[in-house]
């Protein structure tokens, strides 16, 4: 089998961290059996179109380095990879729907189909279409078509059909097709619903293997009916657990900033341990290895051993990972992705090599650089607790006759500290809120002889 997995996001806002997840298992899938991963743009629903929303989806990927091998910009044999441009394609297959009876025209105004559903939860009833429509005759159907009224059309689902989803995480499941509703698949406008869109683009782009959210696995009995009408052999499908909020209430969602792409990419994560700890919430490594790289994740995935329990996503544990990646990093490298995060940073590869060993093991994010360090480039204007004026101009003339070196400055403060009989700690926290403007930092000498003599004296006075 030429394995071809595929992502299909909708152009409608900033990427969710829970479509990478699902990019990663897609993309190592297709990788793990020398296949390939194709981007498809699902922008049928109009309402929703946010402009500029595509090209976020694709620098998305690119930073995590998940690009597609066919995808709107790069083309491929089954171009167009946008549904907007596949109109045609839905409207015959519709059609071939309508002509074999499996699909009909509905023609119910929306204040019918708001009343009906109104009547349906006063009777606690399930929110499904009554078929009023499906009774319509042939020659009404046609002169109702002839006079130009606003339609759908919809599948025409039998009754009291067992139906079932294989699936390769949940095993099969059963469904009743008398709970199915009667689906719209052509919307008024001439663009598909979800439901016939899937279906065609993954046949006629010969996809093999669906992977996406077990939120969808109740939808999943209708796209069998769909294969099963048409006569086409459905993908391999694997309805992958939820990632809930932290406290396990409910799927992670958009309300949550740390649900954007975005947030992490300002936060300064590193793409590679995020990816590292997306696969390692839902699969374990077959050597029990926490860290490991996504090539190393390719080789020994399996989508079988995915885990079924929906995993919480835990941000402490996201920067616990990430501050590992940080300090795993050889020093170019983290030089030279500050620099690429931050532009306040100035490309001063001597001076980095200085701060760097002071701060690496205390950062988790690429952007507590710069509230760790940024008082090497800039000097204090707030200062996180008052001074003492004493204590600052005693530092002053302490430090102003001693040799720049870590065990010196320490051996002259000890000497003035004891000889005033002041408290250690006070007298060392007064030298940096003077020089850093915090009181909390990197080893603080050692900062002092990189910060240089004349610089950290001109602070104090």
């Amino acid at each position: 089998m030429n394995v071809r997995t595929r992502i299909a996001p909708s152009p409608t806002g900033f990427p969710h961290i829970g479509t990478i997840y699902q990019v990663l298992i897609d993309y190592a899938y297709a990788r793990k059996h020398t296949g390939k991963f194709i981007l498809r743009i699902e922008d049928t629903d109009r309402m929703r179109f946010v402009e500029g929303a595509e090209e976020v989806i694709y620098k998305a990927l690119s930073w995590f380095g998940l690009d597609a091998d066919e995808d709107p910009r790069v083309g491929g044999p089954f171009a167009p990879y946008r549904q907007s441009e596949r109109l045609d394609m839905y409207k015959k297959y519709a059609e071939i729907l309508l002509t074999n009876g499996h699909a009909y025209h509905c023609f119910c105004t929306r204040e019918r189909l708001e009343q009906m559903r109104k009547d349906q939860e006063a009777n606690h009833q399930a929110p499904m279409y009554d078929k009023l429509c499906l009774k319509l005759s042939k020659d009404e159907v046609r002169k109702k078509l002839e006079e130009g009224l606003p339609h759908v059309i919809r599948m025409n689902v039998a009754e009291h059909e067992k139906i079932i989803v294989h699936d390769l995480i949940s095993g099969d499941v059963e469904f009743d097709s008398s709970v199915i509703d009667h689906q719209v698949i052509m919307k008024s406008d001439g663009f598909p619903t979800y439901h016939l869109g899937v279906v065609v683009d993954d046949h006629l782009m010969e996809i093999t293997h669906v992977f996406r959210g077990k939120e969808w696995l109740p939808s999943t009995p209708k796209h069998v009916l769909l294969y099963k009408y048409f006569g086409w052999e459905m993908p391999v499908h694997a309805h992958l657990p939820l990632i809930l909020n932290e406290d396990g209430k409910g799927k992670l969602s958009k309300r949550h900033g740390h649900a954007s792409v975005e947030y992490y990419q300002k936060l300064g994560y590193l793409p590679e341990a995020v990816l590292n700890y997306l696969s390692n919430i839902v699969w374990n490594h077959p050597e029990g290895k926490e860290m490991y790289t996504l090539k190393e994740f390719i080789k020994y995935f399996d989508i079988t051993q995915i885990t079924s329990q929906a995993p919480r996503f835990d941000l402490k544990k996201l920067d616990w990972v990430n501050s590992h990646y940080i300090k795993s990093m050889p020093e170019e490298e983290l030089i030279k992705r500050l620099l690429a995060f931050d532009s306040r940073i100035p490309n001063d590869h001597s001076v980095l090599k200085k701060i760097i060993p002071l701060v690496k093991e205390r950062i988790h994010t690429l952007s507590e650089f710069w509230s760790l360090a940024g008082f090497f480039y800039e000097k204090p204007s707030v200062f996180e607790t008052p001074k003492m004026a004493d204590m600052v101009s005693a530092l002053k003339n302490v430090l102003e006759k001693t040799k720049w070196s870590h065990d010196a400055m320490e051996a002259a403060i000890r000497e003035k500290v004891e000889k005033e009989n002041w408290k250690v700690k006070d007298f060392f926290m007064q030298l940096r809120i003077a020089v850093t403007g915090k009181t909390v930092g990197p080893p603080l000498l050692e900062s002092l002889v990189v910060l240089g003599k004349e610089e950290t004296l001109s602070r104090l006075s």
